[in-house]
């Protein structure tokens, strides 16, 4: 709340008066403590007490930029937006230099172009001191004028972007404004009119006057004002004719000069090109070499691989014949160790009877001990078999 416009404040330049601020440093000014110790509820009427405590004007400074008591100031007279009138009291002051310079500083950014010239320019003949605070927080030293004549002819002060006023000569052209009158104007008016009223001087102590009533000393003071003119005039139409003798001849000698300095180029570039086409066709070369060495050598790695590549293969198909031979000898071997083909049902069922008629009579040798390696035991068992006995073991 306590950083909004006025309601009834009016748009000025098309835009909310607080945005002719920076956003960047609105928002400094917003968290400053002079502006929310010292600028809060102030009025049009208050405002001029803060004005008049001010002792230095200034944009931002420091590290961290903060805003100075003028810049605050500033902001509120556009947050509140106070009266034409009271802002020219302001300008007309003075007996306080800072309150006139923070009305013009408001005037020039709210301010028509005719307002602006109308109540700055007359503050060109103020020559009062001022303390300006400097980005870097050092003081400097100004003058009312200085500071008027900036925001009059720059668009940029006190780090706010200030509204594009038209130049005076082109308000002069359009009949918007007057031509300007000085105020020493007046002091050159007043010693030409003293000039025409002082008396002629006297020579033998009465006035030399010729048949037309006019004075010989004034006349003489004419004649000699007038050679004084000619010679001026003589000596400027001399001065103007070296010059341009000088100045021609400076031109043809820059001329030549510049004709030296483009036939040097032309010989150096030149130079570089058949350096450069040279050092082309050598690198070009040397390309080349390398290309053909770098193919020789891919076809010999080339030749050397498919080499490597037959010998592998011709190794393998040694190893498989080695392998499949060696198969070979293994299956015959298994051929004859193996079982004979099936045979019919009928051959089956008479080798399977037969088969366990073997297996008794190889159990009943087994169990016989007939043939044991003992002659002894053997004989032995051959008498038990006899007696219906058990073999020795």
């Amino acid at each position: 709340m306590a950083n909004r416009t006025d309601p009834m404040a009016k748009s000025i330049h098309g835009t909310n008066p607080q945005n002719l601020v920076e956003k960047i440093v609105r928002s400094k000014i917003y968290q400053n403590t002079y502006w929310k110790e010292q600028c809060f509820g102030l009025t049009a009427e208050t405002l001029v007490d803060k004005a008049m405590e001010l002792d230095h004007l200034g944009g931002t400074f420091g590290g961290n930029r903060r805003p100075t008591p003028f810049m605050c100031l500033i902001m509120k007279m556009l947050q509140i937006q106070p009266d034409k009138d009271i802002v020219v009291e302001f300008i007309k002051n003075e007996d306080y230099k800072y309150v006139r310079i923070l009305g013009a500083f408001y005037m020039r950014l709210t301010g028509t172009v005719t307002d602006v010239y109308q109540y700055l320019e007359p503050l060109y003949n103020d020559y009062r001191k001022l303390r300006k605070k400097m980005p870097d927080g050092c003081f400097s030293l100004t003058h009312v004028d200085e500071v008027i004549d900036e925001l009059l002819t720059t668009d940029y002060s006190c780090d706010i972007a200030l509204p594009r006023v038209q130049k005076r000569w082109t308000l002069e052209a359009t009949g918007v404004l007057e031509p300007r009158k000085s105020v020493l104007d007046e002091d050159f008016e007043e010693e030409e009119e003293k000039e025409e009223d002082e008396p002629p001087a006297l020579e033998d102590d009465t006035y030399e006057k010729d048949y037309h009533g006019r004075s010989p000393t004034r006349d003489r003071e004419r004649d000699r004002k007038q050679d004084s003119h000619k010679q001026y005039r003589d000596r400027d139409r001399d001065f103007d004719r070296d010059y341009d003798r000088d100045y021609g001849r400076g031109r043809e000698r820059d001329r030549d000069r510049d004709r030296d300095r483009e036939r040097d180029r032309d010989r150096d570039r030149e130079r570089d090109r058949d350096r450069h086409r040279l050092r082309d066709e050598r690198d070009y070369g040397r390309e080349r070499d390398r290309d053909r060495e770098r193919e020789g050598r891919d076809r010999e790695r080339r030749d050397r691989d498919r080499g490597r590549r037959r010998s592998r293969s011709r190794s393998r198909s040694r190893d498989r014949r080695e392998r499949d031979r060696e198969d070979g000898d293994y299956r015959k071997r298994r051929t004859r160790g193996s079982t004979s083909p099936r045979r019919r049902p009928e051959e089956d069922g008479n080798s399977r009877e037969e088969q366990p008629k073997k297996k008794k009579e190889k159990k009943e040798k087994k169990s016989d001990g007939t043939d044991h390696p003992d002659p002894e035991i053997a004989e032995a068992n051959r008498l038990r078999a006899s007696l219906g006995l058990a073999p020795l073991k």
